[in-house]
């Protein structure tokens, strides 16, 4: 398979089952073992990005959306910038993690909206949007080239799509550090208070087969995406993408 490969699966359909099914069995803790496990530097990673689409979010005829929502983190920092301009949608193919955005979204009275869906196949018209983003979503997806392929067609030319995800910290030292932690601390800690030791095993399992910055960014060239370009946040832990749909 050429995304996501939880243990067992035996094909992007069986993937993206086991997938979603963990994310549903892991939705009423999630926020909490996010920020506790990464002492809350997922909401800086958040604020960065949006701060990076800022040109975007803030003209007024801008159509967001913000694919693999999960529980709405990003969505409503996308929304808080966007303020009255426009609203901001999200998507998800797991309903419990919806449910917990639509909550969430509720109590803020932000400007965002929510619609169920697979990431690889949206049902929207083709160029539709000016910006897409994606959240620590991208690789859980059963197909990375399917998903380029997929933002890429709903993207209007000039739009462009911005990939927030884990990777590969270029220091060894470094990454030997954050490996295990991520591998032997992580799945302890983050299975005990969720109550789903298999989801807080795949998740670590998944970064690390997960492709690096650079190799990610020549995926995103070769699905037909323009002026690629990504930077490194908390030394590498995490890395965000850029790129744009060519006007020709």
């Amino acid at each position: 398979m050429k995304g996501a490969t939880p243990e067992g699966a035996r094909d992007p359909q069986e993937a993206a089952r086991w997938v979603r099914g963990m994310f549903g069995r892991v939705a009423h803790r999630y926020d909490l073992a996010n920020h506790l496990l990464s002492c809350n530097i997922d909401r800086l990673w958040r604020a960065r990005t949006v701060r990076r689409l800022s040109p975007i979010l803030e003209r007024p005829d801008a159509r967001v959306l913000d694919i693999c929502c999960g529980t709405g983190d990003l969505l409503l920092a996308l929304a808080r910038r966007a303020g009255a301009a426009h609203p901001v949608f999200g998507s998800d193919f797991c309903h419990p993690m919806l449910l917990a955005a639509r909550d969430k979204i509720g109590r803020r009275r932000a400007d965002a909206r929510l619609f169920e869906s697979d990431a690889l196949r949206l049902p929207l018209r083709d160029a539709s949007l000016d910006l897409l983003t994606v959240a620590f979503g991208f690789r859980n997806l059963a197909s990375y080239e399917d998903g380029l392929t997929e933002m890429r067609r709903v993207l209007r030319p000039g739009g462009m799509a911005a990939i927030l995800e884990f990777s590969q910290p270029p220091n060894r030292l470094f990454a030997m550090l954050y490996h295990f932690y991520s591998r032997r601390i992580l799945p302890a800690i983050g299975g005990a208070l969720s109550g789903s030791r298999d989801a807080y095993r795949y998740l670590p399992e998944s970064v690390r087969k997960f492709p690096g910055a650079a190799d990610l960014a020549e995926r995103m060239r070769r699905a037909g995406f323009a002026h690629v370009s990504y930077e490194y946040f908390s030394g590498g832990i995490v890395a965000l993408h850029l790129g744009v749909r060519p006007e020709v």
